[in-house]
């Protein structure tokens, strides 16, 4: 009998692992794993900065993949995935948390390195173009953002990050070395209980990273002009906003929350109050999730000199106008 296999789904460079989605069955990243009939498979979806190859389109088998935690929280139903370092995969080694019956991929971890390959990375890119001050991350996860942020710059950046789930802060904690991280930088990460979108500090964001997902899809609140306007009042002057806005490769729980038709809504919503100082970047083939960045466009090339790894600097010349996204899209 041929081997279960588990396939997995890409969003280019970056991730979104979409949004990661790691479907156990089949893309923002999907990993496909196909149980013996009559279960139903499960998705994992990812974004890879690779393009796919036949032997992504063979899958990982299904000995490579260990399921190391699954329960259902008031919020979640969660999953951590692990990946065998064995497997000729780019996702060899790593750990997956996985949230909501789409399984899509919330966190994401290596063991032997530190980038990500997934949009995870292209929030990363996010602190030399803000100024000083704290960055708030909505929807913290595991800590996959925060993990970068703190080991890449300078300790002059504190993250203040928001997560609705204290199950999943539990799991980051236990499984994602999230503990250690708050050890390593106590004075630089700063973890709330609660809802994002009433997240703020005093003195105002230098920047908020937005990875807010519920039931697979990017919550319905971000398809609304006054939540960004609220979100706006946050930041101090020239601060910015960087969104996991999803894309067509998001499969919702809802099947009327179509991933393309809900990236659009929530653009729209955006270029209401941010004008044409909104752009967007997509990962993959322009099938996978993409990411919005306000305010004006850096300098690229002083953007590139400023990024503390060569990884990220191809991001740089991915972002264009909405505007022109949407004619494309």
């Amino acid at each position: 009998m041929a081997r279960e296999l588990v396939s997995l789904q890409y969003f280019r460079p970056p991730l979104h692992i979409s949004r990661h989605f790691l479907n156990l069955s089949p893309p923002p990243s999907t990993l496909n794993l196909r149980p013996k009939p009559p279960q139903v498979p499960i998705l994992l979806r990812t974004h890879s900065r690779r393009t796919k190859t036949s032997a992504d389109d063979d899958g990982i088998p299904a000995d490579d993949v260990k399921t190391i935690a699954k329960f259902k929280s008031r919020h979640n139903y969660i999953r951590v995935i692990e990946v065998s370092r064995k497997t000729n995969h780019p996702l060899a080694g790593s750990r997956l948390l996985l949230l909501d019956n789409p399984g899509n991929i919330h966190s994401i971890s290596f063991l032997l390195k530190t980038l990500t390959d997934s949009y995870f990375d292209v929030f990363a890119t996010l602190p030399p173009i803000i100024p000083p001050g704290p960055i708030g991350i909505l929807g913290f996860g595991a800590g996959s953002t925060a993990r970068l942020i703190l080991e890449l710059y300078p300790p002059e950046i504190a993250i203040h990050g928001w997560e609705l789930d204290p199950s999943v802060i539990d799991v980051g904690r236990e499984f994602f070395g999230l503990s250690k991280l708050e050890r390593a930088h106590k004075d630089r990460i700063f973890i709330n209980i609660g809802d994002a979108l009433n997240a703020s500090v005093k003195t105002g964001f230098s920047g908020i990273l937005v990875d807010l997902f519920s039931k697979g899809s990017v919550i319905k609140e971000l398809q609304d002009p006054q939540v960004w306007e609220d979100l706006k009042c946050r930041l101090r002057n020239r601060g910015r906003i960087m969104v996991n806005v999803g894309g067509k490769c998001v499969e919702a729980e809802d099947s009327e929350r179509d991933g393309g038709l809900v990236m659009e809504e929530t653009l729209k919503a955006m270029s209401q109050v941010f004008g044409d100082k909104v752009f967007v970047l997509t990962l993959g083939n322009g099938n996978d999730s993409s990411v919005a960045l306000t305010g004006d466009l850096p300098d690229l090339d002083a953007w590139k000199k400023r990024l503390p790894r060569s990884e990220l600097r191809s991001y740089v010349d991915m972002w264009i106008p909405y505007r022109e996204f949407s004619l494309r899209y």
